[in-house]
């Protein structure tokens, strides 16, 4: 469980289930720039290096690490680096894509507002679009992100809006308030222990600083658009991947927090109110369309990189979750969708029915009765309690209610582990609760070393339309996705009516 590959609404009582709240779990969301993030280890590209851009590990004697070090910034990106690896898969490494990102960089650092900055950028192995950096000149892209784009000049506008974060000392400035909140986090913690509402302060104020603030989001914006534009990109191409994220934002509308203090994205601008910002500053460069996209060399870069989960996260394929390294498999029915996160598989469906799967480990000696009812599930009906068998493991289910919701919970045992499958409606529903979990229960089973063989994961692949092609056919041949049309506009920037260019690249998922 990880990654994320979803869609479709959340209500009220999926979001609670997300959270893990209901049946006494817990869930951290970690955020960081929502906007853009970049990222690149290894590039080996003679435009860059000319332009003063050093890339990650390299085999020549001058490093990153050691051209950085008078940069007394330094340490803070240094120590948090490892961390941003930790959360988000690693880096993803393609040599492909690596030197078309350099190329991007090369350009950008040609016209820097700060020549002796020297830059580091790792592509994040991460399915989530977003980016972000760090003091010191670290920069992250995810490869979701990179999914999404375009072209060469929305690439670039990604990354010269982070330049500009650092160029203005924004992570600096951060840092400062996040130390300022770690003393009076203590405070709140030690003569607020026990007051909800002072905690929920808190939380609040901790997930603000985890944010740039409005105005230095709009002043990266500024200075990133006017790097783009110097370096002869298209200068619109940051209202246009705005404009791109909005749309996918809303196409994965799932699992969004209920209380919009708690909202990470709710701490940026509004996507209106940046976009118009950032055509006013792109027209200081001309009329739209007067700078370079690059179209063709980034859709080469990207073509056959990783897309969605990796076998280490498992994957969703339309209703069903596989994971060959777990060796599971299970189905949810007919009108919900998946969404794998890092924490859980969520899955939502109609009427504002959730469904959350897990695992934990459990010593075999441990009884699944026993576990059941040692605690972890609030308003547990012990008498509900019963065991019974599915596809021939071991596994106990019961029922619990809290507020105006009802839940089923069922357990199965494989070997030391213990799968969770929580299922949660309304109590006023006309569904039942007991039939729906057992549906989905009853559908877990072990994957045979053939069909953990066969699971590959998706990637981006890139075809030229023919004539009489149409954005329906071309989204028929795609595999493992849902809503295989709306996925394809929104990868290739289509509108609802737009017809293909014969001739012209587009992207498509596939093996």
């Amino acid at each position: 469980m990880a990654a994320l590959s979803s869609a479709g609404r959340m209500g009220s009582i999926a979001r609670l289930l997300a959270r893990g709240t209901a049946l006494g779990l817990s869930l951290m969301l970690l955020g960081a720039c929502t906007t853009i993030e970049s990222g690149l280890q290894e590039a080996a590209d003679s435009e860059a290096l000319k332009a003063g851009y050093m890339p990650g590990p390299t085999r020549e004697p001058i490093t990153f690490e050691n051209l950085q070090k008078a940069d007394p910034q330094s340490s803070i990106g240094r120590s948090q680096h490892p961390k941003i690896l930790a959360a988000y898969g690693g880096a993803y490494s393609d040599p492909k894509l690596e030197q078309t990102l350099a190329g991007i960089v090369g350009r950008l650092a040609a016209v820097t507002d700060d020549p002796n900055r020297i830059y580091r950028i790792t592509v994040l192995n991460s399915p989530n679009v977003n980016a972000f950096a760090l003091p010191g000149g670290y920069l992250y892209v995810t490869r979701g992100l990179l999914a999404l784009a375009n072209d060469s000049a929305e690439v670039a506008a990604v990354l010269a809006h982070e330049m500009g974060h650092v160029t203005a000392n924004h992570g600096i400035e951060r840092q400062k308030r996040e130390e300022a909140a770690e003393i009076a986090g203590r405070v709140v913690s030690e003569v607020l222990s026990s007051d909800a509402a002072g905690r929920a302060a808190l939380a609040r104020g901790r997930l603000s600083l985890a944010s740039f603030s409005r105005n230095q989001e709009l002043q990266a914006d500024a200075l990133g658009i006017r790097q783009t534009g110097r370096a002869g990109y298209d200068a619109f191409a940051a209202s246009r991947f705005l404009r791109a994220m909005d749309s996918y934002s809303h196409f994965r509308a799932a699992f969004q927090a209920d209380n919009p203090d708690l909202d990470f994205l709710a701490s940026h601008p509004a996507a209106p109110q940046r976009v118009e910002l950032a055509e006013r500053h792109a027209r200081e460069f001309g009329m739209n369309g007067t700078g370079l996209r690059d179209r063709d060399r980034y859709l080469s870069g990207i073509d056959g990189m990783l897309f969605g989960d990796s076998a280490v996260e498992g994957y969703v394929r339309n209703r069903s979750f596989y994971h060959p390294g777990l060796g599971i498999t299970f189905q949810v029915p007919q009108g919900f969708v998946i969404d794998n996160t890092a924490e859980a598989v969520l899955a939502t469906g109609p009427g504002d029915t959730a469904i959350r799967f897990d695992g934990v480990a459990l010593a075999q000696n441990s009884g699944l009765v026993d576990y059941i009812k040692s605690g972890w599930i609030g308003g547990l009906d012990v008498g509900s309690i019963r065991e019974l068998r599915i596809s021939g493991l071991e596994a106990v289910s019961a029922r619990a209610a809290g507020g105006e919701y009802v839940f089923d919970v069922t357990v199965i045992r494989v070997g030391d582990q213990v799968y969770r499958f929580l299922t949660a409606l309304p109590a006023a529903s006309d569904a039942s609760v007991g039939q729906i979990a057992g549906t989905v229960a009853n559908s877990f089973r072990l994957l045979s070393p053939a069909e953990k063989e066969s699971l590959k994961p998706l990637r981006i692949r890139i075809l030229t339309a023919a004539a009489g092609d149409t954005p329906q056919s071309l989204a028929n041949r795609m595999t493992g996705v849902d809503r295989k049309l709306e996925m394809f506009q929104l990868l290739n920037e289509l509108g609802p009516t737009t017809p293909l260019q014969a001739g012209e690249r587009y992207k498509i998922i596939g093996e």
